[in-house]
């Protein structure tokens, strides 16, 4: 067993939509027993820690959002060590560790992490560990795993070479860090024990019933596996705490204002426009949506992204309901309390879920019903299952022997609770395992295609209707973007004026400052790469370029640029009259078009494709633009690799 040292150290993470959360309170799980003792905080809770008087390790994980910034809740963090007044060895009192989350999909991978471990590094902090810099492209369990294991090897080190240093006289006994290393990992795995499942000294026999085995040229499915791993011996996670107890309330007395979540600074403002873009037979349909919110205080910039307030979809509620046996509890309010006696660090009852809430509430506007399982929850699901064969493969499923089938039939495809409640059915858990496991239904961030400077009192933006296949091949919509296109049905479909129309509202927010705005000065020139729904806030750029230049004729303005892409020339070729209209007033001094999908004529063959195309044919301009004349380059787009 592990020695217990009771080493501690702090603990810091930054999450923006929970995983970052939900890995550091795993390594606090660990920590314990490990012989460690985490102090774990959000980096954000800043009146908790004070990294200026630290002296134990510290320990930080971090995610990445939107365009390579760190979560929202790093961001105060972040602007307070970018502070220039700090001198060089501000934190050379500092030993850390960093783990970052990313997606290689996206141009600025891990920048999250990688922010503060640079800035950490100017500041004189010392790294005790590498840094672990985890791709969600991949899973993140192929190097959040290793890491954490690496993290014990790690700290016990650094504590061993305190402890010598300072000579110190406590003749506690010294460990060996392969059995810290290795005692800590098998202390986290916990072998399967299913008395009628053929189990012996704790791990599953290979013999197996003869009814139970797969049929002969069988493949494996979610609900199914097939040998070798079917009959291997599997070590799976430990069993994560419970720790929320949840009562039900009859009660008709529901907040009449939950209407929906409405974050701090939210705004409910009416959708009094809604064009399509694209034509009907284009392979991505593009909304237009123009919002009055002349009657609030919301303000907004060229180039800001804002947030709308969404909700789970009606139906995939009621099938929920239906499945968890709460269909005619849905108008019952939910009243939850921390379990006494817990063992989960930091318990506490989700703040996001305002009090008076029902059931039917909750799983609409609270939790991320479409999130992919996690391991943690999948191993918590085994205890509530009757049937033999699902516990097995749930198991395997969280296994390390199973992360294959892992990845196939969950991770890449988008397994949901749904998903698997619908696979699995004698599989019913409770609420309260929901709450504790499916993270905060985040609001989705979209870019203003237009500029309050040209629009007073408006603001404009574009989103292409996300479809793709569930695990079983249907089509399934997005969260937001299909909500957003039924709730504009009548809009899109009506010839009256949106005067005569009950206009349909949605809650907006403003998302935390960000950089991704015009030159302060005029004279600057700039360059804009905007494929597809990338152009919107280029929009918004040169509506407010053409107002400026109509108001101050005597300004001296910059050349202006932009690189659009799409895939065909008349079906999906957004804006166009707009940008026409820019470059005839002379707002635009230079338009570049692709076209990817469009068949081109024996004429035709050196024509860009795509806008990395049109960048090489132009690249000395580009060069000289950013080089010689310090000009703007924005790049904006679904994902840049």
């Amino acid at each position: 067993m592990c020695h217990k040292t009771n080493w501690r150290f702090l603990l810091l993470y930054a999450s923006q939509k929970g995983q970052a959360k939900a890995i550091a309170e795993e390594i606090g799980e660990q920590a314990k027993e490990c012989g460690f003792e985490a102090d774990l905080h959000c980096i954000s809770e800043s009146d908790k820690y004070n990294l200026d008087s630290e002296k134990d390790p510290v320990v930080i994980v971090v995610s990445t959002t939107g365009t390579g910034e760190p979560p929202d809740t790093a961001v105060k963090f972040v602007k307070e060590i970018n502070n220039k007044a700090l001198p060089s060895d501000h934190f050379s009192h500092l030993r850390y560790g960093l783990l970052g989350l990313g997606d290689s999909e996206y141009t600025f991978f891990c920048n999250g992490g990688k922010i503060i471990d640079k800035r950490f590094q100017e500041l004189g902090a010392q790294r005790f560990c590498e840094v672990g810099l985890a791709d969600d492209a991949i899973g993140l369990e192929v190097v959040v795993d290793p890491w954490i294991a690496g993290l014990w090897v790690a700290l016990h080190q650094e504590f061993e070479s305190r402890k010598e240093d300072t000579n110190h006289s406590d003749k506690s006994p010294s460990l060996c860090v392969d059995t810290v290393c290795n005692s800590c990992i098998d202390s986290r795995m916990e072998h399967l024990k299913l008395e009628d499942s053929g189990v012996k000294n704790g791990l599953l026999s290979k013999a197996v019933r003869k009814t139970e085995l797969p049929s002969q040229g069988s493949r494996p499915s979610l609900s199914q596996s097939v040998p070798p791993l079917s009959q291997s011996a599997l070590n799976v996670p430990a069993l994560p705490p419970e720790y929320l107890e949840v009562q039900f309330q009859e009660s008709s007395e529901q907040d009449p204002r939950l209407c929906c979540v409405s974050e701090s600074s939210a705004f409910q403002v009416p959708i009094i426009r809604a064009v399509q873009l694209t034509r009907d037979d284009a392979i991505k349909r593009t909304l237009l949506l123009e919002l009055d919110i002349s009657k609030t205080t919301f303000s907004y910039q060229p180039g800001d992204a804002f947030n709308v307030i969404c909700p789970n979809y009606t139906s995939e509620v009621e099938e929920l309901l239906h499945i968890l046996g709460l269909s005619e509890k849905n108008d019952y309010v939910v009243c939850m309390k921390v379990k006494a006696g817990t063992k989960k660090r930091g318990a506490a009852v989700p703040q996001y879920i305002p009090e008076k809430s029902t059931v039917e509430f909750i799983l609409t506007w609270c939790l991320e019903i479409r999130a992919v399982l996690k391991k943690a929850f999948l191993r918590s699901l085994v205890e509530y299952t009757t049937d033999v064969g699902e516990k097995r493969r749930l198991q395997e499923l969280c296994s390390k022997q199973g992360s294959s089938d892992y990845n196939t039939f969950i991770r890449d495809v988008g397994v949901c609770l749904l998903d698997l409640l619908q696979a699995f059915p004698a599989c019913k858990p409770p609420l309260s395992l929901l709450l504790e496991h499916l993270p905060k239904l985040q609001p989705r961030p979209y870019s203003a295609a237009s500029s309050s400077l040209f629009q007073p009192g408006k603001m404009r933006f574009i989103f292409n209707i996300l479809e793709f296949p569930s695990h079983l091949g249907d089509v399934r919509r997005g969260v937001c973007t299909g909500w957003l296109a039924t709730l504009v049905a009548p809009l899109l479909q009506s010839s009256a004026k949106a005067e005569e129309l009950l206009l349909p509202k949605i809650s907006i927010s403003l998302r935390p400052a960000n950089i991704f705005h015009l030159p302060d000065n005029p004279s600057v020139p700039f360059i804009m790469v905007g494929p597809g729904t990338g152009i919107a806030p280029f929009i918004g750029f040169l509506q407010h370029r053409q107002k400026l230049q109509e108001d101050h004729k005597d300004w001296t303005f910059g050349e202006t640029w932009l690189f659009f892409g799409c895939r065909h020339k008349l079906r999906d070729y957004l804006f166009l009259d707009e940008l026409r209209h820019f470059v005839e007033n002379g707002t635009l001094t230079n338009l570049k078009v692709s076209f990817s999908r469009d068949v081109l004529t024996a004429v035709e063959t050196d024509t860009p494709k795509y806008v990395q195309d049109n960048l090489r044919l132009y690249c000395k301009e580009v060069s000289r633009i950013v080089l010689r004349e310090k000009g703007y380059f924005y790049v904006c787009g679904s994902g840049f690799v």
